[in-house]
């Protein structure tokens, strides 16, 4: 028989299960994307869109099944520390980090949240990852490859575009690491001696440097110009290419974002497509997969860009032969 004390006390139990119950029912939080990028934020935008597109092919849209925090650093990459600090405090799932000084930054922020790389040059040799099929420890993703095994197409077909060039400045952001500048200029110089081109060296990396460095190019004669991968001179496109055109330097870049923005010719991976083959990363890591059963990829495909429009603002005419090499040529 049930005393009125057993019976109040049933109710009091009955009453605090109820929040326990409906806590248990709740759907789980939807996984949060951080997207780091060394570059500036519409730079950001631009390649956390083609992220997002990706995801969204594979089903993650976001606001519904994902969030997304995106950190850019404007090309400070001092900044990069204290944003992927950040990120790690939001306690995201997985970081993907676009260029080599991010990657690096979000893997000296954590070593147990899984890294994506969606652009990173020469993983390896950065000490970002063990190896391409065993990459160890939390970082994986898409690789630009080692760069210096398209280097010396740069001066190849700067070459090819300008039949009678015998000097050209090689562009270099002083703040990108040693171990992936070395061997780009290491490539491009052995490309220049068997072409019997004369290379001249130049460093730069806030706006004032580059500068600087063109009017260097103007003393010394520089009939062309090859500027080496960097995302801070990504973010700086615009100033490059006005600067390139503005003393008659025929330019060949790594990205087509130069071109696009009205320089000659660039031979190189599609960062676009570098993002959007993120998200297969992202993808595995969040249905279980470690970072370190999933073999970093390398580009399949180096397209090459020729704006002609580009070429006649300089008084040039593109040999047919390379425009009919081209991937895409902008009139």
């Amino acid at each position: 028989m049930m005393t009125r004390r057993m019976f109040l006390g049933s109710i009091i139990l009955s009453v605090l299960a109820v929040p326990v119950a409906a806590d248990a029912q709740q759907p789980r939080s939807r996984p949060r994307i951080g997207y780091l990028r060394s570059g500036s934020a519409a730079d950001a935008a631009r390649y956390r869109e083609a992220l997002r597109q990706g995801l969204r092919d594979r089903g993650y849209v976001e606001g519904q099944s994902i969030t997304i925090e995106t950190r850019a650093a404007e090309g400070s990459y001092d900044r990069l520390p204290e944003l992927a600090a950040d990120l790690v405090r939001l306690q995201v799932d997985v970081i993907v980090a676009g260029g080599t000084p991010a990657v690096q930054a979000a893997k000296q922020a954590t070593a147990t949240i899984p890294i994506v790389m969606s652009v990173s040059t020469d993983p390896v040799g950065a000490g970002l990852i063990a190896s391409l099929a065993r990459p160890g420890g939390n970082v994986t993703g898409v690789s630009l490859g080692t760069g210096e095994r398209f280097a010396g197409k740069w001066v190849e077909l700067l070459q090819q575009a300008l039949p009678q060039i015998s000097r050209v400045a090689i562009l270099w952001d002083q703040a990108t690491s040693p171990s992936i500048v070395r061997p780009l200029v290491q490539e491009t110089e052995r490309a220049a001696q068997t072409l019997g081109l004369r290379l001249h060296l130049l460093k730069a990396h806030d706006a004032y440097e580059i500068g600087l460095a063109f009017a260097d190019m103007t003393s010394t004669r520089a009939q062309g110009l090859v500027v080496l991968p960097s995302v801070h001179f990504t973010a700086e496109r615009r100033q490059i290419v006005a600067l390139a055109v503005k003393h008659r330097l025929p330019s060949m870049y790594e990205h087509r974002e130069f071109v696009d923005a009205g320089g000659l010719m660039s031979y190189g991976p599609n960062l676009l497509a570098q993002h959007s083959r993120a998200a297969y990363f992202v993808e595995k890591i969040l249905k279980g997969a470690r970072p370190t059963d999933l073999p970093v990829e390398e580009p399949t495909k180096y397209e090459l860009v020729v704006n002609v429009k580009a070429a006649r603002a300089l008084g040039l005419t593109i040999p047919q032969s390379l425009l009919v090499r081209a991937d895409e040529v902008i009139q």
